[in-house]
């Protein structure tokens, strides 16, 4: 994998496909660059995707305790992205995704969200306050019960119906380890720190945007795609049938799919 200091982080990543338009790729928490695999075999021809490992995860270097996790995942994928590309990302990093084409849209030839966890776009909405309630009683494990009770929690709640049970012993610790990570998220998915909804940037966001999400997801995620749907203005919402959260590894012939409307650049 090529290394380097990217945004004041050590970063390896792996680049996919011989296309070429460059697709920056970033994956979920707890997650890495390969879980793009997939998707490059099937849309290799027209993208050449750079997928970094975010902050603490795969082979990366760590995040930075004290450090907002958003803030160094963003640093990160902003040195990949200073120039017109398409922008790609699941979960966690979709939020970085919408955030780096909000910073500079001149760069963002379209921008392909899956299930982004950007909860603060679902304010108001009846799930809302029951999603929340739910990952409470996350934190509320991980400060009680310690990183490796709040990860079976994590992965209850959002690991797509993997049993926790499933994952080597090692595997199961380092996603333990990445609690500190997760929780640490609170700020800027649930609180927009960073002002992501703030003015009228959604509204002044050309690039044509894609939200996918699995119909067996959870219920929070429609609330949040419709609160960004509300807002963009060239955005379409694609629900892949009997698809959890984690529809990128699942399904990624959905994805391409989506990646075909992409208008080339």
């Amino acid at each position: 994998m090529p290394e380097g200091m990217r945004g004041g982080t050590m970063t390896r990543w792996r680049d996919f496909g011989t296309g070429d338009e460059p697709l920056l790729a970033l994956h979920c928490g707890l997650g890495q660059s390969a879980m793009f695999r997939g998707l490059a075999d099937l849309v290799g021809d027209r993208f050449a995707l750079t997928a970094p490992d975010l902050p603490g995860h795969g082979r990366s270097g760590p995040w930075q305790r004290g450090c907002d996790p958003h803030d160094q995942a963003t640093a990160m994928a902003r040195d990949f992205a200073g120039r017109p590309m398409h922008l790609l990302g699941h979960s966690f990093g979709a939020t970085v995704a919408l955030r780096l084409a909000l910073e500079s849209p001149e760069h963002v030839a379209s921008l392909t969200l899956i299930e982004p966890v950007f909860f603060a776009a679902a304010s108001g909405d009846p799930t809302f306050a029951k999603h929340r309630a739910a990952e409470e009683a996350f934190f509320a494990v991980y400060e009680t019960e310690g990183p490796l009770a709040a990860a079976r929690v994590f992965n209850r709640l959002w690991g797509g119906g993997v049993p926790w049970a499933s994952f080597s012993e090692t595997a199961q610790a380092a996603m333990a380890a990445n609690m500190a990570f997760v929780v640490q998220t609170d700020a800027s998915l649930w609180q927009d720190c960073h002002g992501l909804l703030e003015g009228d940037g959604l509204e002044a966001l050309s690039a044509p945007t894609e939200l996918l999400r699995g119909s067996e997801t959870l219920p929070i995620m429609a609330a949040v795609h419709r609160g960004l749907l509300s807002r963009l203005p060239d955005a379409r919402e694609t629900v892949v049938p009997s698809a959890g959260h984690m529809l990128l590894v699942t399904h990624p012939e959905t994805v391409a799919k989506a990646l075909e409307n992409a208008p080339p650049l």
